[in-house]
């Protein structure tokens, strides 16, 4: 797993806890689980079309009478 061993994982853990605090930690946890889950779900899940009819403009009055003339 990336040349990285137990020593350096508990090292990370424990710089980690001093950072954010024990309290802070199931969070961080969230926020990077649902981070991951959106982001995979936006890599395989295809596009959006969007099938809006586009809104013509309105003519006004004068318009209107300026080409029937």
């Amino acid at each position: 797993m990336f040349g990285i061993g137990i020593q350096e994982l508990m090292l990370i853990l424990i710089i980690v806890m001093v950072l954010f605090g024990a309290s802070k930690l199931p969070e961080l946890g969230k926020g990077m689980g649902s981070f991951i889950k959106n982001l995979k779900r936006g890599l395989t899940e295809p596009d959006e079309i969007d099938v809006t009819p586009k809104k013509e403009p309105i003519e006004t009055k004068e318009k209107v009478e300026s080409s029937t003339r």
